[in-house]
């Protein structure tokens, strides 16, 4: 029976490592995505190295209070990968989707009922995430876990392998061997970086809050999206009886809303985002996040992937980016279990990059417009902004379009994520 997931032996600092440890994929970062494809790859029989910042018993930064909105093609996804069934904190049903735009007339009402859906999506709380996550990591047999650890760069491709440097922030280093080398190491990607691929990026000059909050009203599966000049404020419901809240501000006026009281900064999210889902109570503390774009010009090199906020790192509205880099990881373990070959071999890396041409470029789009669009005070967009609204409520045909893209359906999507 081969191991279970393993921790690898302890090197000294400053010795020379006596040997080189190869795996047939070695992914850098263990966040949503890399812990993901990890999963995905473990399915498959693949032996897989994890590099991971934290140590063990740790859980990465990125696993906090925050709100994240799956789509149901990602409900579908982790459901099949056995990561929801250990989710242990209840999840909140998104039945309704309602937009509206501060100033404008017109609004748009999804209902998932007209589209014979329960829900659309699901809103998981990024901490419960992370210990399902974990807990479903500890039951693999075909992966090891290097943490702490970190990337230090890349070395030489010999015989059909990329090398690369790992250390454990002691002084100790050792070298590894993989067939593939995915990078899944957040915006600022130190594997891209590596690799010299450029990005392009664009700063939204804005700031996002997110924190909990509790209203006079309890959640009944509405996700509201309030636009407004200075940013999206989003009302999530949440599976605990409370909503999430992700609140854009300017990032101009950041600093002054982040040192705002609790008394003051619910009486400011209020004027911002209305009355529709009743009066907001109490808060937990905020967090913020400055909002800036910052996409990779390509996503694959020789045996190397880029992907998740590696490859595209994109404005939150809409909540498409950890749905849109989990459609990068299952396509990839979706090409290398069809093949069953080498993982890194250039045809099959080729590949992946045209499937995922079309959901990247149609998701990049629609977030980044979207977000430029409802952020602009001009007055003459005023008439057109609520005349779309309008448009898009009359039309089945423009609310479809916006439905499949909400559900995680855009493009050629990986088998999990069908039900």
């Amino acid at each position: 029976m081969p191991p279970m997931s393993t921790q690898p032996d302890a090197i000294q600092p400053g010795v020379e490592p006596s040997d080189v440890k190869r795996h047939e994929v070695v992914i850098v970062g263990g966040g949503l995505v890399g812990s993901s494809l990890a999963i995905a790859l473990d399915m498959l029989g693949l032996d897989v190295g994890l590099i991971e910042a934290t140590p063990a018993a740790t859980l990465p930064a990125v696993f906090d209070q925050r709100n994240l909105s799956f789509a149901a093609a990602t409900i579908n996804a982790l459901t099949a990968l056995g990561i929801m069934a250990r989710m242990r904190a209840p999840t909140g049903p998104i039945r309704r989707i309602h937009i509206s735009r501060q100033g404008d007339f017109g609004r748009i009402l999804l209902d998932a009922a007209d589209y014979g859906r329960e829900w659309f999506g699901q809103v998981v709380v990024a901490r419960d995430f992370g210990v399902a996550l974990e807990a479903r990591l500890a039951e693999l047999r075909h992966l090891t876990r290097y943490r702490p650890a970190r990337f230090l760069g890349l070395e030489t491709v010999e015989s059909g392998c990329r090398r690369l440097r790992i250390g454990d922030g002691h002084g100790a280093e050792r070298i590894l061997s993989t067939r593939l080398l995915v990078g899944a190491d957040g915006t600022r990607s130190q594997v891209r970086q590596a690799l010299g691929i450029g990005t392009r990026e664009h700063d939204y000059l804005q700031t996002l809050f997110v924190t909990r909050v509790r209203m006079s009203g309890s959640p009944d599966g509405t996700a509201y999206e309030r636009l407004t000049d200075q940013g999206p404020t989003a009302v999530l419901p949440r599976g605990d009886r409370h909503y999430g809240l992700v609140h854009a501000v300017a990032r101009e006026r950041a600093e002054a809303v982040a040192g705002l009281d609790e008394h003051a900064w619910l009486a400011h999210v209020q004027r911002a985002f209305g009355w529709r889902a009743g009066r907001f109570l109490s808060s937990d503390a905020r967090r913020a996040y400055p909002l800036i774009r910052v996409v990779a010009e390509r996503v694959i090199a020789d045996r190397v992937v880029l992907m998740g906020n590696a490859a595209q790192t994109i404005h939150p509205l809409g909540a498409q980016g950890f749905n849109l880099g989990l459609r990068d990881a299952l396509t990839l373990a979706e090409l290398v279990g069809a093949n069953r070959g080498d993982p890194g071999a250039a045809v099959l890396l080729r590949r992946y990059a045209q499937r995922r041409s079309e959901d990247r470029a149609r998701t990049l789009a629609f977030s980044d417009n979207l977000a430029r669009l409802t952020s602009n005070p001009s007055p003459l967009l005023r008439p057109l902004r609520s005349l779309g609204l309008a448009a898009m409520e009359c039309s089945p045909t423009l609310q479809s379009f916006l439905v499949g893209g909400a559900m995680g359906f855009r493009g050629n999507v990986p088998e999990l994520c069908h039900p």
